[in-house]
């Protein structure tokens, strides 16, 4: 039975354990931390708020993503989403605009003007591009227009990335997208053929566990039988003559450790891979180019509240801020009306976005800066009245790893690695992308 061992405890890691456990591997992972599921994490706070400091929510499209969730016993614990959770808001002139839930919804909406409206009508006679190396804003724009851009691709992907359409990589943030004007020419055109393909389900799912994201990782190393060695870190790596690695670990109370492999995947973070010493690599120079994901400090910040102190209905999933509205936030979760149980009865919780590559700054604010500023900004559009009854921070130095430009390089780098050192890969969300569907599916 060959050994495998895997670098890194988060989804990815477990992911790749678990393909290799099912091929018959023996496999063993190395996580520095005493919890897996790296960024995602939840907590039940002794006033009976549930918080999910990482993702909120998995959006099931895919039927073989589904499938993988029934084969581990995890899809039937899952809870859906509230159905008004469908409804999502923007901020434009200061005041939450619904969007559009269909075409008619989507005439009568104050989202865009009419002419911004007429625009996206025209997205089916625009030319196709030559370039291949596209921003997501380039694209917005040439096929949706200005308007789009500003007022929808700009507070999404401040959203999903904490990032500006500007930074990222077409082919790299939404391949797809890529691909539906290469092969029809449109995106509407493309979104009509997807439907038909085979493996998207035919209704999406918006889940969540009842204990929060991070039961999906409890639940997920139940069905993973390998040995975790939890706090310890790797710190150096060498391949043995191209036939095994050799990795020197250090546990939490300092001790080390040398352990062989057959074969070894790290799915680190981008910002760690540096840090480890690697020897006889052959081309180790691209372990720097891995290293190159761009990420952006990020705050979380939880505020409670009693249901009378907040004047809007929260009827729906939360709102998004464009940049051109010139807020201090990204955006809010309604997340109290997302899913059950994540708020005492009779109070409602909000999660509330800072910094990001926006305003990076403004995520490094002490804890006192930060909570004002955002009751400052939920007074304004949510007509929040009084002081919160619960509120806590998180932060994330370095968020996201961005799928800019040189991702493509980043992931060039990784297959030489792989194709010129013998049993060695890299996965994880630097490579595979961020949204927990690519980290199950990397």
């Amino acid at each position: 039975m060959k050994s495998i061992a895997i670098l890194g405890g988060g989804l990815s890691g477990l992911t790749q354990a678990w393909k290799a456990q099912k091929s018959g591997k023996k496999v063993t992972i190395f996580e520095e931390n005493s919890r897996l599921g790296g960024v995602i994490q939840s907590e039940r706070t002794k006033e009976g708020f549930l918080l999910d400091y990482g993702p909120n929510s998995l959006s099931l499209r895919k039927q073989n993503l589904s499938e993988m969730l029934e084969q581990l016993d995890i899809l039937d614990h899952a809870i859906d989403a509230n159905v008004i959770a469908k409804k999502r808001f923007i901020v434009r002139a200061g005041k939450l605009v619904a969007l559009p839930l269909n075409f008619p919804t989507f005439l009568s909406s104050r989202f865009l003007s009419p002419t911004g409206k007429l625009r996206i009508l025209l997205e089916p006679f625009i030319r196709k591009s030559k370039s291949s190396s596209e921003s997501v804003a380039q694209f917005i724009e040439r096929r949706l227009g200005r308007e789009v851009l500003d007022y929808a691709a700009n507070p999404f992907l401040g959203g999903v990335f904490a990032a500006r359409p500007e930074t990222l990589s077409l082919p790299n943030a939404f391949p797809a997208l890529a691909e539906m004007e290469r092969q029809n020419g449109s995106i509407f055109r493309g979104f009509l053929a997807s439907r038909k393909k085979f493996n998207r389900m035919e209704k999406t799912r918006l889940i969540s566990f009842p204990n929060g994201m991070e039961e999906l990782i409890t639940r997920f190393e139940m069905k993973v039988q390998c040995s975790i060695l939890r706090k310890h870190s790797a710190k150096e790596i060498e391949s043995v003559h191209q036939n095994g690695w050799k990795i020197k670990c250090t546990s939490e109370n300092g001790s080390q450790s040398i352990l062989h492999f057959d074969e070894l995947i790290c799915t680190l973070p981008a910002t760690q891979i540096s840090s480890i010493k690697w020897t006889n690599v052959k081309n180790s120079k691209d372990l720097n180019v891995l290293s190159t994901a761009p990420h952006f400090p990020l705050s979380l910040v939880f505020l409670g509240f009693e249901r009378e102190q907040i004047e809007h209905p929260l009827d729906g999933f939360g709102f998004l801020v464009p940049e051109l509205e010139n807020r201090k936030i990204l955006g809010t979760l309604f997340s109290s009306t997302l899913f059950s149980n994540r708020a005492p009865e009779g109070k409602v919780l909000l999660t509330t976005f800072v910094g990001g590559e926006r305003q990076p700054h403004l995520a490094e604010m002490n804890d006192g800066s930060l909570f004002q500023s955002v009751s400052d900004e939920l007074s304004c559009l949510l007509g929040v009245k009084g002081k919160p009854i619960f509120q806590k921070i998180k932060r994330w130095p370095l968020s996201i790893p961005l799928p800019d430009s040189r991702m493509s390089e980043r992931k060039d780098a990784a297959r030489r690695l792989s194709s010129l050192n013998n049993g060695l890969s890299f996965s994880g969300s630097h490579l595979t992308g961020v949204s927990l569907p690519n980290c199950l599916e990397g």
